[in-house]
C-alpha cells in the first residue's frame, strides 16, 4: 500500500509531455547539448562554437577561423597534410592539453 502511494506522488510530480529547459548558454550559442560542437557558417570570424562544461564550469568558446579547412579526411591524404596536421597538433600542443576550456582543444577535435 506504501509503495502505491510513492508511485502516484512520483507521477503527478513530472507532467506529462514536459521538457527540461536549456540552459540560456545553449539557447544563445544555438548547440544540441553541452560539449557538443556546431558550424557557425553566419558568424564573421569564427566557423565553430561549442558550449563546454567541465563539472560546474561552463564556458562558450568559438575556435575556427572562418573559411579555412582543417586538415581533410585522413584515409587516402597526402604527405603534405599529413605534415600539416602534425604541424598543427605540435605547434598548439600545450593549449590542447589544456582539455575541455579550451579552442585548441576543440580545434584540435573536430578540424584536425
Amino acid at each position: 500500500m506504501l509503495l502505491d502511494i510513492g508511485k502516484n506522488v512520483a507521477a503527478k510530480r513530472r507532467k506529462v509531455g514536459s521538457k527540461r529547459k536549456k540552459h540560456p548558454a545553449l539557447k544563445r550559442a544555438g548547440v544540441a547539448g553541452f560539449n557538443k560542437p556546431k558550424r557557425t557558417p553566419g558568424h564573421p570570424k569564427k566557423s565553430h562554437v561549442v558550449v563546454a562544461k567541465v563539472g560546474s564550469k561552463i564556458k562558450t568558446i568559438r575556435f575556427g577561423q572562418q573559411g579555412v579547412s582543417g586538415s581533410p579526411k585522413k584515409a587516402g591524404e597526402s604527405k603534405a597534410y599529413a605534415a600539416r596536421r602534425r604541424s598543427f597538433k605540435a605547434r598548439h600542443a600545450k593549449n590542447i592539453a589544456k582539455g575541455k576550456m579550451s579552442a585548441a582543444y576543440w580545434a584540435n577535435k573536430v578540424k584536425w
